[in-house]
């Protein structure tokens, strides 16, 4: 495993955490931000496409929020279902965990129109700058030069 699953691991649980642990946080943690993570990590992705996909995330959340705060009903949710589906083949989108997101308002019904949009936004952007941490780490680590542990090994295999 590489430094950036170790980073999602440990973000995702201490996105939890604070979900839990602070009342107001409660929608912070969502499910699909595994699926984001995983999909992050496993295709390669510029930056511009990573942000993209964000945004495209967001937007989905408002939209959910929106037809959930308008009407909570079955109506609403294929009015989502159809504009979000339609958004991601419009803009390319290459990312079915932006479908997942636009749903979260119809399952966890939050008390303010805003909470999910601003959650999904705040959680993705922490997930970018882990997962740009662990890639600076992951580099710095492939350019220095070996540990002396190793390279004395290395020489003590050579000396048999």
């Amino acid at each position: 495993m590489n430094i950036k699953t170790y980073a999602i691991c440990l973000y995702i649980i201490i996105v939890y955490w604070i979900s839990l642990h602070i009342p107001h946080m409660h929608s912070l943690f969502f499910p699909t931000l595994g699926a984001f993570s995983l999909l992050f990590i496993t295709r390669p992705f510029t930056k511009a496409e990573v942000r993209k996909i964000s945004f495209g995330a967001v937007v989905a959340s408002i939209i959910g929020s929106v037809a959930v705060y308008v009407s909570p009903g079955v109506l609403s949710l294929l009015f989502t279902l159809l504009i979000i589906i339609w958004l991601i083949h419009k803009f390319k989108w290459n990312a079915p965990p932006i479908l997942s997101v636009s749903l979260v308002p119809f399952f966890t019904q939050p008390p303010l129109l805003w909470v999910i949009p601003l959650s999904v936004g705040g959680a993705l952007a922490g997930l970018l700058v882990t997962l740009s941490a662990a890639a600076y780490a992951e580099n710095k680590l492939k350019s220095s030069p070996l540990p002396v542990k190793r390279a004395a090994k290395a020489d003590s295999d050579t000396a048999i």
